[in-house]
C-alpha cells in the first residue's frame, strides 16, 4: 500500500501517531487516509471538492464528504481532531490564510506540504525561459493551473511569524523525496515542503 502514497504522504505518515482522529482536507483519491486506517488504527475523515475523488474514496469504504476548504471548513467545531492535513493543496486555495486559520482550530495541529516556489530549478526555469516553470508537482500550463497562491519557504515561515502560528517542525524534501538536511539553503534546494504547525 505504501508504493501508491506520494513522497511527501510517506513522510505525513510518519508523523500520525495510532489512534489519531484525523481529516485530511482535499484527500483526493484517499490514499492517505486509506494507509493510516488500516496500518495505523487512525481514526480518519476526508473532506474533497471533486467527485471523482469522493467516489474514489467511498467505494475504498471511507468517511468522505464533498465540500470546499475555503468554505466549509467553518462549519467544523474547534479541536475536533487531533491533526489536519492539507497536502499539496494550499496553492490552489482561493483564501490560503482563512483555509490555514481553520486548519490550526480545527485541529491541535495542522500538517501543510506545498511545493517550494523558490526552488532553484524553479527559478532557472522562469529567468532562463521566461515563462512560468514547470514540474513533476507543478505540471499545468499559466492559463489552466489551478495553483493560484505559490509561496517559497521564506513566505511560509515569515506567514507563520506574522500570524503567530507556531511552527512546530519542518521538513525539506528533494525531487526525489528525500529530506534534505542543509537548513542554510533550505529555501534554495528544497523541492517541496512539508510543515507541521500549530496555535499559540
Amino acid at each position: 500500500m505504501t508504493n501508491i502514497l506520494r513522497n511527501d504522504l510517506l513522510k505525513i505518515s510518519n508523523l500520525i501517531k495510532e489512534n489519531e482522529k484525523v481529516l485530511d482536507v482535499g484527500c483526493g483519491d484517499g490514499n492517505l487516509i486509506y494507509y493510516l486506517s488500516k496500518k495505523r488504527s487512525v481514526e480518519c475523515r476526508g473532506i474533497e471538492i471533486t467527485l471523482n475523488g469522493v467516489s474514489s474514496c467511498l467505494k475504498k469504504g471511507l468517511n468522505v464528504i464533498q465540500g470546499d476548504a475555503n468554505y466549509d471548513l467553518e462549519d467544523y467545531p474547534d479541536k475536533s481532531f487531533s491533526t489536519v492535513i492539507l497536502s499539496q493543496t494550499i496553492q490552489a486555495m482561493i483564501y490560503p490564510e482563512r483555509v490555514i486559520e481553520n486548519l490550526i482550530r480545527i485541529g491541535k495541529r495542522a500538517i501543510i506540504s506545498f511545493p517550494n516556489f523558490g526552488y532553484w530549478k524553479v527559478r532557472k526555469d522562469f529567468l532562463f525561459s521566461g515563462r512560468m516553470p514547470k514540474n513533476k508537482i507543478l505540471p499545468y500550463e499559466w492559463y489552466n493551473t489551478p495553483n493560484i497562491h505559490l509561496c517559497s519557504y521564506k513566505d511560509f515561515y515569515d506567514f507563520c511569524k506574522l500570524k503567530k502560528i507556531v511552527v512546530e517542525n519542518f521538513f525539506s524534501l528533494n525531487e526525489d523525496g528525500d529530506v534534505i538536511s542543509n537548513k542554510l539553503l533550505v529555501n534554495l534546494l528544497t523541492y517541496q515542503l512539508i510543515f507541521c504547525v500549530s496555535k499559540k
